[in-house]
């Protein structure tokens, strides 16, 4: 269920969003910095500083994970099932080798979470929509004027 599309978004993201709810059904949502597809089905992402995320995965393990590349303005979302892979579990020593090269050693952590994919949907800028002829290379140009000065 993980696209060449979607892995190829993934790359391009610097961070993305991982959605959680307690048991109670109050929602959270935390910036995840080292993500990577997994398989052909899951997503995986290093649990660094998230207390709060892994809580609420313990209580209620349906989630949403969404992330974009910035200057083009498109990317996924992507809902699931997610479990919590801690360092003394087997799987551990295999799913943290992808996560340690993004984050070289520098942001230790001692659990992943695993988001089995269930559901994806794109997520495109509403210039897209509202004028159909945008094309990526505009929206990567009025991105950089946003977030790079002086381009």
């Amino acid at each position: 269920m993980i696209t060449t599309a979607i892995k190829e978004s993934i790359e391009k993201s610097v961070l993305c969003w991982l959605a959680t709810a307690s048991k109670e059904n109050i929602p959270n949502v935390s910036p995840k910095e080292a993500f990577t597809h997994y398989n052909d089905d899951s997503i995986i992402i290093a649990n660094i500083a998230s207390p709060q995320s892994m809580q609420n995965i313990k209580e209620n393990a349906l989630v949403c994970v969404s992330f974009i590349d910035v200057f083009v303005q498109k990317g996924f979302q992507i809902k699931g099932t997610a479990r919590l892979i801690d360092i003394t579990d087997e799987e551990f020593n295999m799913a943290k080798v992808p996560l340690l090269e993004m984050t070289k050693g520098k942001f230790p952590f001692s659990s992943i979470t695993l988001i089995k994919v269930e559901k994806v949907k794109k997520i495109i800028a509403p210039s897209y929509i509202l004028y159909p002829d945008t094309t990526e290379e505009e929206q990567v140009s009025s991105a950089l004027k946003t977030y790079v000065p002086n381009k």
